[in-house]
């Protein structure tokens, strides 16, 4: 029966996971925040590297055509030098360097976001930041000045993503952020935004192989329920993500994430005044 119970916690982190994942309002400090309310102590980042693969299954499969013609189109360029694949190759030049600022730091600083992964007072200061930034940028993003991306909007949006190593920073809004502070077009940040998930996030999964089969307290079951659920949950997140914010307006998730932040701050205060 225990099991029973840990295994339904465990599938609701991941639809935790897979809905809050492509929304600028942070998987990773909803994370932290049901696992306190539901007592799991789950060590380091393992967990959440899995489900974020699940995540990343599920933007892969909705943004197929989108990968297979840019890593085509890209080949062609390098090896034919048709001029009408150099967008496409660009691009994904563009990509490389935006995944880059992530990368390094995420690698050079791990222990130390590790240590904070579960921190309930980085979480509810870093969704109040994230509430901020939405909501000074949302207005921009109906601003449509820019009609493509440049080598300095993809570095300057790798740089904004950097911050969403902190949990509570939401690493879609971020990313956003970094976007329209550009005064790049809404739909073309939330495409760049998804597909630059993808390398960041296969990085993360891959380096974390060899921990998670080194761990003796994995909850297997667990992490298949998550994992299974939270590619269901993203895939759908997405869809609606998108007709959500087809006119760019961010406000809601900028009020959300005060809230949130604001509730868990005081939560916190609370509880170690009494």
């Amino acid at each position: 029966m225990d099991n029973i119970l840990l295994l339904i916690k465990y599938i609701f982190l991941g639809i935790i996971q897979g809905f809050t994942e492509p929304l600028p309002i942070s998987s990773s400090g909803h994370l932290v925040i049901f696992q306190e309310l539901f007592n799991l102590s789950i060590e380091g980042i393992n967990f959440e590297i899995i489900v974020n693969t699940g995540s990343l299954i599920a933007i892969i499969i909705i943004f197929y055509k989108d990968i297979v013609s840019l890593v085509k189109n890209t080949f062609l360029y390098i090896f034919k030098k048709q001029a009408e694949y150099k967008k496409d190759f660009l691009y994904v030049v563009m990509l490389i360097i935006a995944v880059i600022p992530a990368g390094l730091v995420g690698f050079i600083f791990k222990d130390t976001f590790d240590t904070i992964s579960d921190n309930l007072w980085v979480v509810g200061v870093s969704l109040l930041i994230t509430a901020l930034a939405l909501r000074l940028v949302g207005k921009a993003a109906v601003i449509n000045t820019n009609e493509e991306l440049t080598f300095t909007d993809a570095l300057i949006i790798g740089i904004f993503q950097v911050f969403a190593l902190i949990p509570g920073i939401s690493r879609s809004g971020s990313t956003m952020v970094g976007g329209l502070s550009r005064k790049i077009k809404f739909e073309d940040t939330m495409k760049f935004s998804f597909l630059l998930y993808i390398p960041i996030s296969l990085a993360a999964s891959l380096l974390s192989i060899l921990d998670l089969s080194s761990s003796e307290d994995t909850f297997i079951a667990g992490y298949i329920g998550a994992f299974l659920v939270s590619i269901i949950t993203t895939y759908l997140a997405v869809k609606w993500f998108f007709k959500m914010v087809r006119k760019g307006n961010l406000k809601y998730f900028s009020i959300y994430c005060a809230i949130v932040g604001t509730i868990v701050i005081i939560s916190k205060i609370i509880i170690e005044v009494i």
